[in-house]
Protein backbone atom coordinates (compact mmCIF):
# COMPACT_ATOMS: atom_id res chain seq x y z
CA UNK A 1 0.00 0.00 0.00
CA UNK A 2 2.77 2.09 1.00
CA UNK A 3 4.88 1.52 -2.30
CA UNK A 4 1.64 2.97 -4.15
CA UNK A 5 1.13 6.14 -2.47
CA UNK A 6 3.26 9.21 -3.30
CA UNK A 7 5.59 10.44 -0.52
CA UNK A 8 3.26 13.76 -0.45
CA UNK A 9 -0.02 11.54 0.21
CA UNK A 10 2.14 9.59 2.61
CA UNK A 11 2.65 12.97 4.40
CA UNK A 12 -1.11 13.69 4.27
CA UNK A 13 -1.55 10.40 5.59
CA UNK A 14 1.17 11.11 8.42
CA UNK A 15 -0.48 14.28 9.05
CA UNK A 16 -4.36 13.73 9.34
CA UNK A 17 -3.75 10.82 11.47
CA UNK A 18 -1.98 13.48 14.27
CA UNK A 19 -5.39 15.71 13.60
CA UNK A 20 -7.60 12.46 14.07
CA UNK A 21 -5.45 11.61 17.23
CA UNK A 22 -5.29 14.98 18.85
CA UNK A 23 -9.36 15.16 18.01
CA UNK A 24 -9.60 11.80 19.59
CA UNK A 25 -8.32 12.50 22.45
CA UNK A 26 -10.05 15.02 23.56
CA UNK A 27 -13.34 13.72 22.68
CA UNK A 28 -12.41 10.96 25.30
CA UNK A 29 -11.11 13.57 27.93
CA UNK A 30 -12.23 16.34 28.01
CA UNK A 31 -11.38 19.27 30.14
CA UNK A 32 -13.27 19.89 33.37
CA UNK A 33 -15.10 22.34 34.08
CA UNK A 34 -13.83 24.67 36.17
CA UNK A 35 -15.92 26.07 39.49
CA UNK A 36 -16.77 29.38 39.97
CA UNK A 37 -15.22 30.38 43.65
CA UNK A 38 -16.80 32.59 46.36
CA UNK A 39 -15.58 34.40 48.82
CA UNK A 40 -17.95 35.76 50.96
CA UNK A 41 -17.56 34.71 54.97
CA UNK A 42 -20.93 32.75 55.16
CA UNK A 43 -20.60 31.24 52.06
CA UNK A 44 -17.11 29.79 53.26
CA UNK A 45 -18.38 28.84 56.38
CA UNK A 46 -21.27 26.82 54.50
CA UNK A 47 -18.56 25.30 52.41
CA UNK A 48 -16.88 23.83 55.40
CA UNK A 49 -19.31 22.53 56.73
CA UNK A 50 -20.43 20.50 53.75
CA UNK A 51 -16.66 19.66 53.31
CA UNK A 52 -16.57 17.67 56.54
CA UNK A 53 -19.89 15.95 56.00
CA UNK A 54 -18.41 15.12 52.46
CA UNK A 55 -15.06 13.76 54.22
CA UNK A 56 -16.96 11.53 56.19
CA UNK A 57 -19.01 10.13 53.62
CA UNK A 58 -15.73 9.67 51.79
CA UNK A 59 -13.95 7.99 54.88
CA UNK A 60 -16.80 5.60 55.14
CA UNK A 61 -16.04 3.96 51.73
CA UNK A 62 -12.46 3.83 51.77
CA UNK A 63 -12.34 3.01 55.52
CA UNK A 64 -15.14 0.86 56.18
CA UNK A 65 -16.24 3.32 59.19
CA UNK A 66 -19.86 3.18 60.60
CA UNK A 67 -20.73 7.14 60.03
CA UNK A 68 -23.50 8.11 62.40
CA UNK A 69 -25.85 10.87 61.25
CA UNK A 70 -24.63 13.22 63.91
CA UNK A 71 -20.92 12.62 62.71
CA UNK A 72 -22.36 13.94 59.45
CA UNK A 73 -23.54 17.37 60.77
CA UNK A 74 -20.57 18.60 62.68
CA UNK A 75 -20.78 22.51 64.64
CA UNK A 76 -20.35 25.13 62.54
CA UNK A 77 -17.88 26.32 65.50
CA UNK A 78 -15.43 23.46 63.73
CA UNK A 79 -14.74 25.05 60.16
CA UNK A 80 -13.53 28.13 61.48
CA UNK A 81 -9.82 28.42 60.98
CA UNK A 82 -7.26 28.50 63.73
CA UNK A 83 -4.40 29.41 62.07
CA UNK A 84 -2.87 31.57 59.71
CA UNK A 85 0.31 31.80 57.87
CA UNK A 86 1.12 34.27 55.52
CA UNK A 87 4.47 35.43 53.39
CA UNK A 88 4.59 37.80 50.29
CA UNK A 89 3.65 34.46 48.10
CA UNK A 90 0.81 32.73 49.81
CA UNK A 91 -1.31 32.65 52.37
CA UNK A 92 -2.09 29.31 54.35
CA UNK A 93 -4.60 28.73 57.00
CA UNK A 94 -5.41 25.68 59.50
CA UNK A 95 -9.13 24.85 60.49
CA UNK A 96 -10.05 23.66 64.05
CA UNK A 97 -9.51 19.64 62.76
CA UNK A 98 -6.26 20.61 62.58
CA UNK A 99 -6.08 20.17 58.59
CA UNK A 100 -4.62 22.34 55.94
CA UNK A 101 -8.23 24.40 54.90
CA UNK A 102 -6.67 26.42 52.23
CA UNK A 103 -3.92 27.86 50.74
CA UNK A 104 -4.64 30.96 48.25
CA UNK A 105 -1.70 32.00 45.80
CA UNK A 106 -1.03 35.67 46.17
CA UNK A 107 1.29 36.30 42.89
CA UNK A 108 -0.82 37.45 39.81
CA UNK A 109 0.63 35.07 37.40
CA UNK A 110 -0.74 31.84 39.28
CA UNK A 111 -4.22 33.40 38.73
CA UNK A 112 -7.25 31.42 37.71
CA UNK A 113 -9.10 32.32 34.69
CA UNK A 114 -11.04 34.80 35.80
CA UNK A 115 -8.52 36.53 37.10
CA UNK A 116 -8.71 35.46 40.74
CA UNK A 117 -5.78 34.08 42.99
CA UNK A 118 -5.34 30.58 43.00
CA UNK A 119 -6.64 28.24 45.72
CA UNK A 120 -4.90 25.19 45.97
CA UNK A 121 -7.59 23.68 48.64
CA UNK A 122 -10.63 22.45 46.84
CA UNK A 123 -13.61 23.37 48.24
CA UNK A 124 -14.96 19.82 48.95
CA UNK A 125 -12.88 17.51 49.49
CA UNK A 126 -10.49 15.85 52.26
CA UNK A 127 -7.54 18.22 53.21
CA UNK A 128 -4.06 17.73 54.22
CA UNK A 129 -3.43 16.15 57.42
CA UNK A 130 -7.20 15.00 57.82
CA UNK A 131 -7.14 11.83 60.34
CA UNK A 132 -9.49 9.34 60.70
CA UNK A 133 -9.28 6.45 63.80
CA UNK A 134 -9.86 3.20 63.11
CA UNK A 135 -11.92 3.15 66.17
CA UNK A 136 -15.70 4.13 65.32
CA UNK A 137 -16.30 5.73 68.99
CA UNK A 138 -12.83 7.34 69.24
CA UNK A 139 -12.98 8.63 65.44
CA UNK A 140 -17.10 10.35 66.61
CA UNK A 141 -15.23 12.01 69.59
CA UNK A 142 -12.44 13.32 67.58
CA UNK A 143 -14.83 15.03 64.65
CA UNK A 144 -16.40 16.81 67.80
CA UNK A 145 -13.69 18.38 69.79
CA UNK A 146 -11.49 21.38 67.87
CA UNK A 147 -7.66 21.21 68.23
CA UNK A 148 -5.97 24.43 70.19
CA UNK A 149 -3.10 26.07 68.87
CA UNK A 150 0.09 27.54 70.37
CA UNK A 151 -0.07 30.80 67.49
CA UNK A 152 -2.47 31.89 65.73
CA UNK A 153 -0.96 33.82 63.05
CA UNK A 154 2.78 33.49 61.56
CA UNK A 155 4.53 35.53 59.30
CA UNK A 156 7.68 33.63 57.06
CA UNK A 157 10.41 36.28 56.46
CA UNK A 158 12.88 33.63 55.61
CA UNK A 159 12.93 31.62 58.15
CA UNK A 160 11.00 28.45 58.65
CA UNK A 161 8.35 28.80 61.92
CA UNK A 162 6.82 26.29 64.02
CA UNK A 163 3.18 25.72 65.37
CA UNK A 164 2.25 22.78 67.57
CA UNK A 165 -1.98 22.26 67.38
CA UNK A 166 -3.56 19.42 70.25
CA UNK A 167 -6.58 17.91 70.28
CA UNK A 168 -7.56 16.77 74.03
CA UNK A 169 -9.65 14.06 73.71
CA UNK A 170 -11.23 11.91 76.90
CA UNK A 171 -8.87 8.97 76.61
CA UNK A 172 -5.99 10.55 74.24
CA UNK A 173 -4.42 13.52 73.29
CA UNK A 174 -3.28 13.99 69.79
CA UNK A 175 -0.45 16.32 68.39
CA UNK A 176 0.72 17.87 65.64
CA UNK A 177 4.42 19.39 65.65
CA UNK A 178 4.10 21.22 62.20
CA UNK A 179 6.97 23.84 60.88
CA UNK A 180 6.60 25.61 57.51
CA UNK A 181 9.13 26.87 54.90
CA UNK A 182 8.24 30.19 52.61
CA UNK A 183 8.95 27.71 49.96
CA UNK A 184 5.63 25.89 50.53
CA UNK A 185 6.83 22.50 52.23
CA UNK A 186 6.32 21.64 55.90
CA UNK A 187 7.86 19.27 58.47
CA UNK A 188 4.89 17.02 60.44
CA UNK A 189 5.20 15.02 63.57
CA UNK A 190 1.91 13.41 64.46
CA UNK A 191 1.47 11.57 67.98
CA UNK A 192 -0.94 9.82 69.97
CA UNK A 193 -0.44 9.72 74.01
CA UNK A 194 -1.90 6.14 73.53
CA UNK A 195 -1.06 3.70 70.70
CA UNK A 196 -4.63 3.72 68.34
CA UNK A 197 -5.08 2.87 64.81
CA UNK A 198 -5.54 5.78 62.85
CA UNK A 199 -4.82 7.59 59.18
CA UNK A 200 -3.42 10.57 57.47
CA UNK A 201 -4.87 12.26 54.45
CA UNK A 202 -2.93 13.35 51.25
CA UNK A 203 -5.77 15.58 50.63
CA UNK A 204 -7.53 15.84 46.84
CA UNK A 205 -5.84 17.51 44.30
CA UNK A 206 -5.73 21.40 43.43
CA UNK A 207 -8.43 22.66 41.02
CA UNK A 208 -7.37 25.42 39.22
CA UNK A 209 -6.21 25.01 35.41
CA UNK A 210 -6.63 22.06 33.16
CA UNK A 211 -6.73 22.16 29.40
CA UNK A 212 -6.84 19.42 26.38
CA UNK A 213 -4.62 16.19 27.22
CA UNK A 214 -3.76 17.37 30.84
CA UNK A 215 -3.38 14.36 33.47
CA UNK A 216 -4.87 15.17 36.79
CA UNK A 217 -4.99 12.70 39.89
CA UNK A 218 -2.95 11.03 42.07
CA UNK A 219 0.30 10.05 41.49
CA UNK A 220 2.65 6.85 44.19
CA UNK A 221 6.31 7.14 43.27
CA UNK A 222 8.41 4.28 45.11
CA UNK A 223 12.01 3.54 45.79
CA UNK A 224 12.46 1.54 42.65
CA UNK A 225 11.72 4.70 40.43
CA UNK A 226 8.45 3.54 39.57
CA UNK A 227 5.46 5.76 39.08
CA UNK A 228 2.06 4.74 39.67
CA UNK A 229 -0.67 6.95 38.19
CA UNK A 230 -4.77 6.88 39.10
CA UNK A 231 -6.29 9.40 36.97
CA UNK A 232 -9.85 11.13 38.49
CA UNK A 233 -12.27 8.80 36.75
CA UNK A 234 -10.03 5.50 36.82
CA UNK A 235 -9.68 4.50 40.77
CA UNK A 236 -10.83 0.70 40.72
CA UNK A 237 -11.06 -0.76 44.83
CA UNK A 238 -8.04 -0.47 46.94
CA UNK A 239 -4.48 -0.15 45.85
CA UNK A 240 -1.77 -0.93 48.92
CA UNK A 241 1.97 0.63 48.50
CA UNK A 242 5.40 0.43 50.57
CA UNK A 243 8.54 1.75 49.86
CA UNK A 244 7.02 5.24 48.89
CA UNK A 245 9.26 7.65 48.12
CA UNK A 246 6.51 10.41 47.48
CA UNK A 247 2.98 10.42 46.94
CA UNK A 248 1.01 13.32 45.22
CA UNK A 249 -2.11 14.78 44.24
CA UNK A 250 -2.04 17.05 41.40
CA UNK A 251 -3.60 18.87 38.29
CA UNK A 252 -2.07 20.39 35.36
CA UNK A 253 0.28 22.76 37.69
CA UNK A 254 -0.46 22.31 41.25
CA UNK A 255 0.09 19.51 43.44
CA UNK A 256 -0.11 18.25 47.00
CA UNK A 257 2.58 16.11 47.94
CA UNK A 258 3.41 14.56 51.46
CA UNK A 259 7.01 12.49 50.98
CA UNK A 260 9.91 10.82 53.70
CA UNK A 261 7.92 7.83 54.53
CA UNK A 262 9.58 5.44 56.31
CA UNK A 263 10.02 1.80 53.52
CA UNK A 264 7.53 0.19 55.91
CA UNK A 265 4.57 2.86 55.59
CA UNK A 266 1.34 1.54 53.88
CA UNK A 267 0.18 3.88 51.18
CA UNK A 268 -3.35 3.11 50.54
CA UNK A 269 -5.36 4.34 47.27
CA UNK A 270 -9.07 3.82 47.36
CA UNK A 271 -11.70 5.56 44.95
CA UNK A 272 -14.48 7.89 46.10
CA UNK A 273 -18.12 7.97 44.63
CA UNK A 274 -17.02 9.56 41.56
CA UNK A 275 -14.39 6.77 41.19
CA UNK A 276 -11.77 9.69 41.68
CA UNK A 277 -8.69 8.26 44.13
CA UNK A 278 -8.62 9.16 47.60
CA UNK A 279 -4.63 8.60 48.79
CA UNK A 280 -4.18 8.02 52.88
CA UNK A 281 -1.63 6.06 54.81
CA UNK A 282 -1.58 4.14 58.08
CA UNK A 283 -0.30 5.58 60.64
CA UNK A 284 2.09 5.10 63.60
CA UNK A 285 1.51 6.26 66.89
CA UNK A 286 4.47 9.19 66.47
CA UNK A 287 4.92 9.74 62.75
CA UNK A 288 7.34 12.03 61.17
CA UNK A 289 6.85 12.64 57.54
CA UNK A 290 7.36 15.85 55.38
CA UNK A 291 4.90 17.86 52.78
CA UNK A 292 4.39 20.23 50.30
CA UNK A 293 1.19 22.56 48.79
CA UNK A 294 1.83 24.67 45.95
CA UNK A 295 3.01 24.52 42.14
CA UNK A 296 5.24 22.09 40.18
CA UNK A 297 7.77 24.38 39.77
CA UNK A 298 10.62 22.18 38.76
CA UNK A 299 13.59 24.58 40.60
CA UNK A 300 11.54 25.06 43.71
CA UNK A 301 10.97 21.24 44.06
CA UNK A 302 14.45 20.45 43.67
CA UNK A 303 15.94 22.80 45.85
CA UNK A 304 13.30 21.06 48.22
CA UNK A 305 14.48 17.94 47.94
CA UNK A 306 15.55 16.39 44.16
CA UNK A 307 13.17 13.43 44.47
CA UNK A 308 10.12 15.09 44.67
CA UNK A 309 10.65 16.72 40.82
CA UNK A 310 9.34 13.29 40.43
CA UNK A 311 5.71 14.90 41.06
CA UNK A 312 6.10 16.63 37.81
CA UNK A 313 4.81 14.21 35.11
CA UNK A 314 3.78 14.54 31.26
CA UNK A 315 1.82 11.44 30.54
CA UNK A 316 2.33 8.16 28.79
CA UNK A 317 5.23 10.78 27.00
CA UNK A 318 7.57 11.44 30.03
CA UNK A 319 10.77 9.06 29.12
CA UNK A 320 11.14 11.60 26.17
CA UNK A 321 9.50 14.93 27.96
CA UNK A 322 11.08 15.18 31.42
CA UNK A 323 14.53 15.47 29.50
CA UNK A 324 13.36 17.92 26.86
CA UNK A 325 11.76 20.09 29.80
CA UNK A 326 15.40 19.66 31.82
CA UNK A 327 17.06 20.95 28.35
CA UNK A 328 14.91 23.61 28.01
CA UNK A 329 15.60 24.95 31.71
CA UNK A 330 19.35 24.89 30.51
CA UNK A 331 18.60 26.95 27.40
CA UNK A 332 16.17 28.85 30.06
CA UNK A 333 19.25 29.81 32.03
CA UNK A 334 21.08 31.22 29.14
CA UNK A 335 18.78 33.78 27.77
CA UNK A 336 16.72 34.26 30.93
CA UNK A 337 13.63 34.05 28.37
CA UNK A 338 11.63 30.91 27.79
CA UNK A 339 10.30 32.33 24.69
CA UNK A 340 13.64 32.54 23.25
CA UNK A 341 14.50 29.35 25.33
CA UNK A 342 11.77 27.61 22.88
CA UNK A 343 13.24 29.13 19.48
CA UNK A 344 16.89 27.65 20.85
CA UNK A 345 15.39 24.65 21.21
CA UNK A 346 13.39 24.56 18.47
CA UNK A 347 16.38 25.23 16.38
CA UNK A 348 18.41 22.75 18.32
CA UNK A 349 16.42 20.04 17.64
CA UNK A 350 16.03 20.90 14.18
CA UNK A 351 19.91 21.02 13.70
CA UNK A 352 19.87 16.89 15.12
CA UNK A 353 17.08 16.22 12.50
CA UNK A 354 18.96 17.87 9.67
CA UNK A 355 20.31 15.04 8.02
CA UNK A 356 17.26 12.61 8.03
CA UNK A 357 15.49 16.13 7.11
CA UNK A 358 18.10 16.81 4.01
CA UNK A 359 17.55 12.95 3.25
CA UNK A 360 14.17 13.32 3.13
CA UNK A 361 13.76 16.63 0.95
CA UNK A 362 16.29 15.26 -1.47
CA UNK A 363 14.13 12.42 -2.15
CA UNK A 364 11.28 14.56 -2.63
CA UNK A 365 13.28 16.18 -5.30
CA UNK A 366 14.19 12.78 -7.04
CA UNK A 367 10.83 11.58 -6.97
CA UNK A 368 9.30 14.59 -8.42
CA UNK A 369 11.82 14.35 -11.37
CA UNK A 370 11.26 10.97 -11.96
CA UNK A 371 7.57 11.27 -11.33
CA UNK A 372 6.44 11.47 -15.49
CA UNK A 373 8.44 7.96 -16.08
CA UNK A 374 6.94 6.59 -12.74
CA UNK A 375 3.53 7.81 -14.99
CA UNK A 376 4.61 5.90 -17.77
CA UNK A 377 5.22 3.01 -15.72
CA UNK A 378 2.22 2.98 -14.10
CA UNK A 379 0.65 3.79 -17.55
CA UNK A 380 2.49 0.39 -19.40
CA UNK A 381 2.14 -2.07 -16.52
CA UNK A 382 -1.43 -1.04 -15.36
CA UNK A 383 -2.97 -4.15 -16.33
CA UNK A 384 -0.31 -6.03 -14.08
CA UNK A 385 0.07 -4.74 -10.89
CA UNK A 386 3.13 -7.05 -9.77
CA UNK A 387 5.35 -5.69 -13.00
CA UNK A 388 4.23 -2.23 -12.11
CA UNK A 389 5.64 -2.49 -8.46
CA UNK A 390 8.43 -4.11 -9.84
CA UNK A 391 9.28 -1.32 -12.45
CA UNK A 392 8.75 1.07 -10.09
CA UNK A 393 11.25 -0.03 -7.41
CA UNK A 394 13.69 -0.46 -9.74
CA UNK A 395 13.09 2.97 -11.36
CA UNK A 396 13.31 4.37 -7.39
CA UNK A 397 16.43 1.92 -6.87
CA UNK A 398 18.19 3.30 -9.84
CA UNK A 399 17.88 7.21 -9.33
CA UNK A 400 18.60 6.55 -5.66
CA UNK A 401 15.31 7.90 -4.38
CA UNK A 402 13.60 6.58 -1.42
CA UNK A 403 9.84 6.68 -1.80
CA UNK A 404 9.47 6.39 2.20
CA UNK A 405 11.95 9.22 2.69
CA UNK A 406 9.54 11.71 1.96
CA UNK A 407 7.55 11.39 5.04
CA UNK A 408 9.82 9.94 7.50
CA UNK A 409 11.02 13.36 8.63
CA UNK A 410 7.34 14.44 8.92
CA UNK A 411 7.01 11.22 11.20
CA UNK A 412 9.63 11.61 12.99
CA UNK A 413 8.90 15.10 13.99
CA UNK A 414 4.95 13.72 15.15
CA UNK A 415 6.79 12.09 18.76
CA UNK A 416 9.04 15.01 19.46
CA UNK A 417 5.90 17.23 18.60
CA UNK A 418 4.28 15.53 21.30
CA UNK A 419 7.27 15.35 23.82
CA UNK A 420 7.27 19.04 23.63
CA UNK A 421 3.84 19.65 24.12
CA UNK A 422 3.39 17.95 26.84
CA UNK A 423 6.34 19.70 28.43
CA UNK A 424 4.69 23.36 27.41
CA UNK A 425 1.68 22.61 28.44
CA UNK A 426 2.50 21.09 31.99
CA UNK A 427 5.73 23.91 32.88
CA UNK A 428 4.19 26.16 35.39
CA UNK A 429 7.41 28.05 34.28
CA UNK A 430 5.61 29.41 31.83
CA UNK A 431 2.92 30.94 33.49
CA UNK A 432 2.85 34.68 33.30
CA UNK A 433 6.69 34.24 31.23
CA UNK A 434 6.81 36.91 28.51
CA UNK A 435 8.48 36.42 24.97
CA UNK A 436 8.17 39.49 23.02
CA UNK A 437 5.07 42.25 22.54
CA UNK A 438 2.42 41.36 23.18
CA UNK A 439 2.87 37.65 24.47
CA UNK A 440 3.03 38.23 28.26
CA UNK A 441 2.21 34.32 28.85
CA UNK A 442 3.27 31.51 26.93
CA UNK A 443 0.84 29.39 28.93
CA UNK A 444 -2.30 30.89 27.78
CA UNK A 445 -3.53 31.11 24.29
CA UNK A 446 -2.72 34.31 21.81
CA UNK A 447 -5.42 37.01 22.81
CA UNK A 448 -5.27 38.66 19.48
CA UNK A 449 -4.44 35.03 17.13
CA UNK A 450 -0.99 36.36 15.61
CA UNK A 451 0.54 33.54 16.62
CA UNK A 452 -1.76 30.76 14.96
CA UNK A 453 -2.04 33.06 12.09
CA UNK A 454 1.74 33.24 11.24
CA UNK A 455 2.19 29.69 11.73
CA UNK A 456 -0.68 28.79 9.60
CA UNK A 457 0.92 31.29 6.81
CA UNK A 458 4.57 29.63 7.38
CA UNK A 459 2.73 26.49 6.48
CA UNK A 460 1.43 27.36 3.88
CA UNK A 461 4.67 28.89 2.36
CA UNK A 462 6.36 25.66 3.09
CA UNK A 463 3.74 23.55 1.02
CA UNK A 464 4.59 25.88 -2.08
CA UNK A 465 8.24 25.52 -2.03
CA UNK A 466 8.06 21.78 -1.23
CA UNK A 467 7.53 19.26 -4.46
CA UNK A 468 4.38 17.56 -4.84
CA UNK A 469 3.24 15.17 -7.63
CA UNK A 470 -0.11 14.37 -6.31
CA UNK A 471 -2.12 12.66 -9.06
CA UNK A 472 -5.59 12.74 -6.77
CA UNK A 473 -7.03 16.25 -7.31
CA UNK A 474 -8.73 16.09 -4.32
CA UNK A 475 -6.12 15.01 -2.38
CA UNK A 476 -4.53 17.96 -3.77
CA UNK A 477 -7.21 20.53 -2.24
CA UNK A 478 -7.46 18.63 0.88
CA UNK A 479 -3.30 19.02 1.02
CA UNK A 480 -4.22 22.74 0.37
CA UNK A 481 -6.70 23.25 3.60
CA UNK A 482 -4.15 21.64 6.26
CA UNK A 483 -2.84 25.26 6.95
CA UNK A 484 -6.56 26.86 7.21
CA UNK A 485 -7.28 23.65 9.41
CA UNK A 486 -3.91 23.23 11.83
CA UNK A 487 -4.61 27.23 12.55
CA UNK A 488 -7.89 26.50 13.98
CA UNK A 489 -6.92 23.66 15.68
CA UNK A 490 -4.13 25.68 17.41
CA UNK A 491 -5.89 29.17 18.29
CA UNK A 492 -7.03 27.73 21.36
CA UNK A 493 -3.19 25.91 22.27
CA UNK A 494 -0.44 27.66 24.16
CA UNK A 495 1.02 30.57 22.94
CA UNK A 496 4.64 28.54 23.69
CA UNK A 497 3.61 25.16 22.16
CA UNK A 498 2.16 27.81 18.65
CA UNK A 499 5.66 29.27 18.91
CA UNK A 500 7.54 25.89 18.59
CA UNK A 501 5.45 25.17 16.05
CA UNK A 502 6.16 28.55 13.92
CA UNK A 503 9.51 28.50 14.23
CA UNK A 504 10.01 25.04 13.30
CA UNK A 505 7.83 25.64 10.20
CA UNK A 506 10.57 28.80 9.43
CA UNK A 507 13.62 26.57 10.09
CA UNK A 508 11.63 24.08 7.14
CA UNK A 509 11.68 26.74 4.89
CA UNK A 510 14.66 27.21 5.48
CA UNK A 511 15.68 23.91 4.60
CA UNK A 512 13.68 23.50 2.19
CA UNK A 513 15.57 26.68 0.06
CA UNK A 514 18.52 24.98 1.03
CA UNK A 515 17.55 21.86 -0.69
CA UNK A 516 15.97 22.86 -3.57
CA UNK A 517 18.92 24.81 -4.40
CA UNK A 518 21.68 22.45 -3.63
CA UNK A 519 19.26 20.34 -5.93
CA UNK A 520 19.00 22.63 -8.77
CA UNK A 521 22.85 23.21 -8.78
CA UNK A 522 23.25 19.59 -8.88
CA UNK A 523 20.43 19.18 -12.04
CA UNK A 524 22.13 21.85 -13.68
CA UNK A 525 25.93 20.35 -13.28
CA UNK A 526 24.18 16.88 -14.20
CA UNK A 527 22.64 18.72 -17.24
CA UNK A 528 25.85 20.65 -17.84
CA UNK A 529 28.27 17.58 -17.65
CA UNK A 530 25.35 15.08 -19.92
CA UNK A 531 25.90 18.33 -22.09
CA UNK A 532 29.41 18.41 -22.38
CA UNK A 533 29.64 14.35 -22.84
CA UNK A 534 27.13 14.60 -25.75
CA UNK A 535 29.37 17.32 -27.21
CA UNK A 536 32.28 15.33 -26.99
CA UNK A 537 31.08 11.99 -28.72
CA UNK A 538 30.28 14.90 -31.54
CA UNK A 539 33.14 15.83 -31.72
CA UNK A 540 34.80 12.16 -31.50
CA UNK A 541 32.78 10.76 -34.07
CA UNK A 542 33.58 13.64 -36.43
CA UNK A 543 37.43 13.37 -35.87
CA UNK A 544 36.78 9.80 -36.63
CA UNK A 545 34.92 10.18 -40.06
CA UNK A 546 37.49 12.91 -40.59
CA UNK A 547 40.16 10.30 -40.65
CA UNK A 548 38.09 7.72 -42.71
CA UNK A 549 37.69 10.23 -45.60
Amino acid sequence: MLEKMSPNQRLLVAVALSVIFFAGYTAIFPPAQLETKETSQNTALKQNNAQTSFEDRVVEAVVGHDISQEEEQLPASLSNDIVRITNKDFILKIDTLGRISSKELLQEKFNDLDGKHAQLIPAFATKPLFIRFADPDLNKEASSVAYTTSKKEIVLNGQAQKVTLTQKLSKLTVTKELTFYADGHYDAVVSLSQNKRYFIYLGQRPEITEQMMTVSGAMVYTDDELVTIIEDGDAEGRKVFSGVELISAFDQYAATIMYGFSKETNIIIERDREDNPVVYFDALQTMSFHGYVGQKEYKVLKNIKPVLTNAIEYGWFTFASKPLFQFLTWLHDIFGNWGWSIVALTFIIRFILYPLTYKGMMSMQKIKKISPQIKELQAKYKGDPQRMNKAVMDMYKKHNANPLGGCLPMLMQIPVFFAIYRVLLNAVELQGAEWILWIDDLSRMDSFYVLPILMGASMYYQQRLTPNNFTDPMQEKVFKFLPIIFTFFFITFPSGLVLYWFVNNLFSIGQQFIVNAQFKNANDAEEALAHTKKANKKLEKKDTEDKND
